[in-house]
Parts: structure tokens; sequence; C-alpha cells
């Protein structure tokens, strides 16, 4: 794809009055499949602005992935379809744009880090041709500038030996040292959002550690904002400003981090909150595990689709499907009884714990 001429760059164009950068509305995306009817996202909603960071957690199979890939405009339809609501960026609708208009906004001004580097990356091109794609695609560079570009963004995530590795293929790079190049491919056109899908997995700690320090380095230098998908709290804990927990499809509860993790009103936020390790409070207390599998996104059980999971669970959850219970801060639950302060103290103590150390150390 050569760079249309007379295509105007939306990250030139300012966030109309009243809207936010990203804006999801009511989102809805099934699979339409022989066996039935997959619900893979069902009703989610946010917004986003610049220098924002969401943190979208939930298990395997919840949605968060469908969710970004859809924003991306990267499902197949079929068998996908776009069943209701609506993608804004910069106040015009995604799901409204021709592939010709996506591809000038994928990896320009939205652009994603997926799950596995090693698949993501071609195996059979060099380094430093798949980081400097981007740039020869949306700003024209010649073969030249884009290699010493990619050398560039591979010394600023953190590889050593850029001028030497930029010419290396995939396989000769550790798991750490390809999420970085992923990095660096998706930071290439200085996109307005960056999407992580689950960039830590398969890393060690000390990588993750590293990994995460560095998107924030890179957020505070050019103003970015993050969707950080993940299944584990404890990775969008320091560095998300907004949590959305999805469950089967939908987001069960959404607030600012400290919300999520001090003022939780969801028992499946607070399964989360209790899978979190926890050395600092009680080396000898054993992990609290979410009892039972997720749902079949084809046969979602009546009612509240966490009840046959909840511990907390009553005829009513099992019958009726719970609304939202929205607090003045926009924060929400959906849950028949978050709005119970009897019900409310069933949070988890770490959470009470978290928020009396946290006072202590600002005092």
């Amino acid at each position: 794809m050569k760079k249309n001429k007379n295509y105007v760059d939306l990250k030139d164009q300012p966030v109309p009055e009243g809207q936010h950068l990203l804006e999801v509305d009511d989102l809805k995306m099934y699979f339409h499949t022989e066996d039935g009817v997959v619900r893979a996202v069902d009703g989610v909603s946010y917004t986003l602005d610049r220098g924002e960071t969401l943190g979208v957690v939930g298990e395997s199979g919840s949605g968060k992935s469908v969710t970004a890939m859809t924003i991306m405009g990267l499902i197949s339809m079929p068998p996908g379809k776009i069943e209701g609501g609506d993608v804004r960026y910069r106040g015009r609708s995604i799901l409204e744009m021709t592939e010709e208009e996506m591809q000038h906004i994928r990896g320009n001004d939205i652009a994603m880090i997926f799950q596995d580097p090693m698949t993501s990356l071609n195996p059979v091109y060099k380094i430093g041709k798949q980081v400097g794609e981007g740039l020869r695609l949306h700003r024209g560079y010649s073969k030249q500038e884009a290699l010493k570009r990619a050398t560039e963004l591979l010394d600023l995530v953190g590889i050593p030996e850029p001028e030497k590795r930029v010419n290396e293929y995939p396989h000769q790079f550790s798991g750490g040292m390809r999420q970085r190049v992923m990095i660096a491919m998706a930071l290439a056109c200085d996109p307005d959002i960056l999407i992580a899908d689950e960039p830590t997995t398969a890393l060690d700690v000390t990588i993750q550690a590293q990994i995460i320090e560095l998107m924030q380095e890179m957020q505070e230098k050019n103003g970015n904002a993050i969707i950080m998908i993940t299944h584990d709290l404890g990775v969008v804990a320091d560095m998300a400003d907004k949590i959305m927990v999805m469950y089967a499809g939908r987001p069960v509860e959404f607030g600012t981090a400290d919300e999520i993790f001090y003022e939780s009103r969801h028992p499946y936020t607070w399964g989360l909150i209790r899978s979190i390790p926890e050395q600092a409070i009680d080396e000898k207390k054993p992990l609290t595990p979410i009892h039972g599998n997720p749902p079949s996104l084809m046969n979602l059980p009546e009612g509240c689709v966490f009840s046959p999971r909840c511990p907390y669970a009553t005829d009513k959850c099992r019958k009726q499907r719970p609304e939202r219970v929205v607090t003045e801060s926009g924060h929400y639950s959906a849950c028949h009884y978050s709005g119970d302060p009897e019900f409310l103290k069933n949070a988890p103590e770490t959470s009470r714990t978290r928020k009396d150390s946290k006072k202590g150390g600002e005092a």
C-alpha cells in the first residue's frame, strides 16, 4: 500500500469538543458458527484520552482480545458480525471506515502488540525490515531511511548492538528481546493509541517488569494512550489509570485503578484480587481460587453470567440479569447487590489492607 497523498492523517485532526480520543459504545461482536452464536463481545463501553492507560482484565475467553481486534478491524466477517454499538476514534466511526481507510489507521494511528511475538514476527524477514515496514507504508520512508530509523528504535527499546541486530532474524532473539522488537514496531509511527495484548505473557518476572517500565517510559515521552490487556490484575496495578473487568464477553466492573483495587464491588473482581500473590500480607496464607470454569459463550447461563461460580449467588442472581449500578464517579458494577453496604463487607481483606497501607505511606 503506497501512501495516499489525499488521505488526511486523523492524528493531525483535533478531537471534537466534548468527545474523547477513543470511544467504545455498547460494542457487540458475535461469531455465527454451525454450532451456534458465540457472543464474544456483548456490550463493552469505555472512553480513553491521550496519556491515559486502560487495563482490560479477565480470564481467557472473556472477550478482551476480540474487543481489541474489533477496534483494529482484524476480525473476519463472516463468521464475525458486529451486532451493535460503535467505536469512534477522534469522533469518526471506525466501524464505518473502508478497508483502505483502516489500512491508514492500523500501525499509524492505532498500533497493537500481539500476544506471541514469535508467531507475530515473520521468520524469513530480517528484524530491520519488519520494524521499518510501517514507516515505509505510512510515512513514505525509503528503504535506507526505514532501516536507519529501525536501528534507532531498537536502541530506544533497549536492544544491545542495534546496528548488528537489525540485520538478524527473529529466531536469533530471546523472548524478551522479541517482545521489545514488537514494541519498537508498534511505536515506529508514534501512534495515538497502543493496544498491548498480554505483552508480558510467558516472560519471567524480571523481563515483565522491564517491558512494563519501557511502555511507561514511551508513554511519558510520546503522550500516547495505552490499552493493556491481561488476565493478571497485578500487571496493571501500578500502570493503569482505569480498569475494566470482563467476564464471558461482558464488562462486569469498571472504575479507576484505586476504585477497582480498594473499593471493588463485584464478586468476580474480588476473586481476581484474591488470586494475586501478596507475600507482604501473609507468607503462609494460601491463594483463594475462583472455583469452576467460565461458561460457554454459546450457552450462557440465565441471569448473572457469573452466578454458577459466585459464592454469594442467590435465586435472583440465577434468574435475573443484573443492571449496572453506577456511582457518582462513574464506577460501575454489574451485580444486584453492589449497592448493598452489608454485601460489600465480603470484599477481600487484601483490598482494605492495601488501602490502609497506602494511606499510611502517604501520611
